[in-house]
């Protein structure tokens, strides 16, 4: 048997489909396992090794709701209900 173009025809079976955390088709049918992110388990699979890996799915990469507004609200000391003093223009 050739290695090549014949056994291409061959490959119909999908060992993967995609993942319902990480949305990429990487969830082993079989295994029940994913091999991009993990699940089911419950911490994100994530290794040294893969350093371009972890910055793809790191804090920053997503829209960041909540931390986006944080350092402005951290420079100002974290105060709430607060309102801005009205400038007065001074009359010469």
């Amino acid at each position: 048997m050739t290695k090549g173009t014949t056994s291409f025809g061959k490959r119909h079976n999908k060992s993967h489909t995609s993942c319902r955390r990480c949305g990429k088709v990487s969830f082993h049918i079989q295994k029940k396992t994913c091999s991009s992110c993990g699940y089911p388990a419950k911490k994100m699979r994530q290794f040294n090794w893969g350093q371009k890996a972890k910055g793809r799915r790191t804090t920053g990469t997503g829209r960041m709701r909540y931390m986006k507004t944080m350092t402005r609200r951290f420079k100002n000391g974290f105060r709430e209900g607060t309102q801005a003093k009205k400038m007065i223009a001074k009359s010469d």
